[in-house]
C-alpha cells in the first residue's frame, strides 16, 4: 500500500534535529499540536529532503498501519464513550457527592487520588483516564490545581504498572525476557518478578507522589504557581486555558457545588472567570444534572471499575476487552435506571468520540515521529556513543539514563524496551553484568519516559481526562520526576557497583 523507505545510513547528531525541534517549538508555542507537526516534518526533510511530502504521508500510513496505535485509538474511542457516559448520566457527579462522606479537605482529596491510581494497576492508560474523569470534580472542590491532581496521576500510572507483575507492563516486558534467553525458573516472567526489586523508577515515583498527596514534598515551578492561584480565586485551571476550555470543564463542577450545596460553603471561591464562561451552561442546566439524586449512588461508578480492571485481568491483560465490558454495564446502568433515554446515550456516545478526536490526532503524530526515528536509527546512534564508556559497573546506570532520555525525547516506550532490550541484555551478558539488573533499568527508562514525555501517549491521555493541555502537565510533572530519576540514578550506580 505505501513505498517501502530507504534506511539511511548514521547521520550523527542530526537524527536528534526531529526532537529538538519537537521541544522546542512545544516550548516556544505551547502548542503540541504543532510541535508534532514541525518535528514529522523535519524527520521527513531528514529522510527525502525534496521528496518530503511523499515521505511525510508514507509515514502517516504507516503510523496507521502500526498494530499498537490501531490499539491504541481503539482505548481512546472506548473511553471517550464511557467517559461522556459516566458525566452526562451523573455517574461520575454521584460518585464525587458519595466521596465527601469521608473526603472532608484537601489533602484528603488528593490522597484518594493516589488510592484510586494505586488500586487501578492493571494499565497506566486506564488509570488515568479513570482517575482523572472520577476525581477532577472532587479537587476542584477543596482547589487543588488540575496540575496537581494530574502531576500525583502521572507519577502513580505507569510507576505502578511497571512493578505489578499482573499489568500489560509486566506481560510485555516478560515476553522480552524470554525472547532474549533470559529466564529465572525457566520462564521470562520469573527473570521479571526477579527485576522487580530494581526497577527504581517505579518504586521512588510512587513514593514522591504519595508525598505529593499527603502534602509532605513542597510545590515547585509551576505547580507551586498554580497552587497559589487556585488557593488565592480558585481558579484550578493553567494560566493559559482558553475560556472555551474552561467553560467545557467547569460547567460540570459550578452545577455540581449548587446543586449540592444550597448555602454555598462547599463551592469556597470559584474564580469570576471561570463564573462568567460557565454561567449560561449552568442556567440551561449542565448534561445529566438532572439524574442528580438526594442520596448519591456510588455503585454505578464502582461497578464499572471493578469490571473494567476484573475483566482486563483475567483476559490477560486486554484493556480493549475490559473497556468494553465496563462500557456495555454503564450502558445497561444508564438505560435501567432512566438516566439517559437510548438517544441520548447515542448522542454521547457520538460526543464522545469527537471529544477524543485531538488526542487520536496526537497519538498518529506520535507514532509518525517513532517511525521516522527507526528509520533514522536513532537508537543505533545512542547505543554507539555511549557504549565506549560501558563497563559492568556503570551499566545499569548508564542504561537507565540512556532509556530515560530517549523515552523521554521520542515518545516511545515499550518500542523502546523492544529495540533497546536486544542490544543490552546479550551487552550485559558479554560484560559479566546481571542481564536481569540490566532489564530492570531499561523498564525504567521506559517508566520515566512515560511519566515525562510531552507528546506520549500517557501524558497525551492523562491531560485529556482533565481538562489541561499536555505541555502544562509535563512543567507540573518535571521536578518530581526529576527527583526519582535522579535518585534512581543513584541507586543504580551503588548496585553496580557492588555487583548485585
Amino acid at each position: 500500500m505505501f513505498a517501502e523507505a530507504t534506511t539511511l545510513p548514521a547521520i550523527g547528531g542530526f537524527v536528534l534535529l526531529p526532537i529538538l525541534v519537537i521541544l522546542l517549538v512545544a516550548v516556544l508555542t505551547r502548542r503540541t499540536l504543532l510541535a508534532l507537526l514541525c518535528g514529522t516534518v523535519t524527520g521527513a526533510l531528514l529522510l527525502s529532503g525534496w521528496g518530503a511530502f511523499d515521505t511525510w504521508t508514507e509515514y502517516f500510513g504507516k503510523a496507521l498501519a502500526n498494530e499498537t496505535a490501531q490499539w491504541l485509538l481503539l482505548i481512546i474511542v472506548l473511553f471517550g464513550i464511557l467517559i461522556t457516559l459516566f458525566e452526562r448520566s451523573g455517574i461520575v457527579s454521584d460518585f464525587a457527592r458519595w466521596t465527601e462522606r469521608f473526603v472532608t479537605s484537601r489533602r484528603k482529596s488528593t490522597l484518594l487520588t493516589f488510592l484510586l491510581s494505586v488500586v487501578l494497576f492493571v494499565d497506566d492508560y486506564l488509570n488515568v483516564l479513570a482517575v482523572g474523569a472520577s476525581m477532577k470534580s472532587v479537587t476542584d472542590r477543596y482547589r487543588v490545581p488540575r496540575t496537581q491532581l494530574g502531576a500525583i496521576m502521572k507519577m502513580t500510572a505507569a510507576p505502578i504498572a511497571v512493578i505489578v507483575p499482573f499489568s500489560t507492563w509486566a506481560l510485555f516486558f516478560s515476553g522480552l525476557f524470554e525472547a532474549q534467553g533470559v529466564t529465572v525458573g525457566g520462564s521470562g516472567f520469573g527473570a521479571y518478578l526477579q527485576a522487580i526489586p530494581y526497577v527504581f523508577f517505579g518504586w521512588i515515583a510512587i513514593v514522591v507522589a504519595f508525598l505529593m498527596s499527603v502534602g509532605w514534598l513542597p510545590k515547585f515551578g509551576v505547580l507551586r504557581r498554580d497552587a497559589a492561584r487556585a488557593e488565592r480565586d480558585g481558579d484550578v485551571f493553567p494560566l493559559d486555558t482558553t475560556p472555551a476550555e474552561r467553560e467545557a470543564e467547569g460547567a460540570a463542577l459550578l452545577a455540581e457545588i449548587r446543586s449540592t450545596d444550597a448555602d454555598g460553603s462547599t463551592a469556597q471561591r470559584v474564580s469570576a472567570a471561570l463564573e462568567t464562561a460557565t454561567e449560561t451552561a449552568t442556567e440551561t442546566g449542565a448534561a445529566g444534572s438532572e439524574v442528580v439524586s438526594t442520596r448519591p449512588q456510588a455503585w454505578p461508578f464502582l461497578l464499572a471499575m471493578v469490571t473494567l480492571v476484573g475483566v482486563t485481568i483475567v483476559t490477560d491483560a486486554n484493556v480493549v476487552t475490559g473497556t468494553a465490558a465496563a462500557l456495555a454495564v454503564t450502558v445497561v446502568i444508564t438505560l435501567a435506571q432512566r438516566r439517559l433515554r437510548l438517544r441520548e446515550l447515542l448522542d454521547s456516545a457520538l460526543v464522545g468520540i469527537q471529544s477524543m478526536l485531538f488526542v487520536a490526532v496526537l497519538t498518529v503524530l506520535a507514532f509518525m515521529v517513532q517511525e521516522m526515528n527507526l528509520t533514522l536509527q536513532l537508537a543505533d546512534w545512542v547505543i554507539a556513543v555511549t557504549e565506549p564508556v560501558l563497563t559492568p559497573a556503570l551499566l545499569p546506570a548508564i542504561v537507565f539514563a540512556v532509556c530515560g532520555v530517549y523515552a523521554y525525547a521520542t515518545g516511545s516506550f515499550w518500542d523502546l524496551a523492544a529495540v533497546i532490550t536486544p542490544v543490552v541484555l546479550p551487552l550485559a551478558i558479554a560484560l559479566g553484568a546481571d542481564p536481569v539488573l540490566a532489564g530492570a533499568a531499561v523498564f525504567s527508562g521506559a517508566a520515566l519516559g512515560s511519566t515525562t514525555c510531552l507528546y506520549g501517549d500517557g501524558i497525551i491521555l492523562a491531560s485529556r481526562s482533565i481538562g489541561i493541555k499536555p505541555h502544562n502537565l509535563m512543567l507540573a510533572i518535571l521536578p518530581y520526576a526529576g527527583i526519582a530519576a535522579a535518585l534512581s540514578l543513584v541507586m543504580y550506580l551503588i548496585v553496580g557497583a557492588v555487583g548485585v
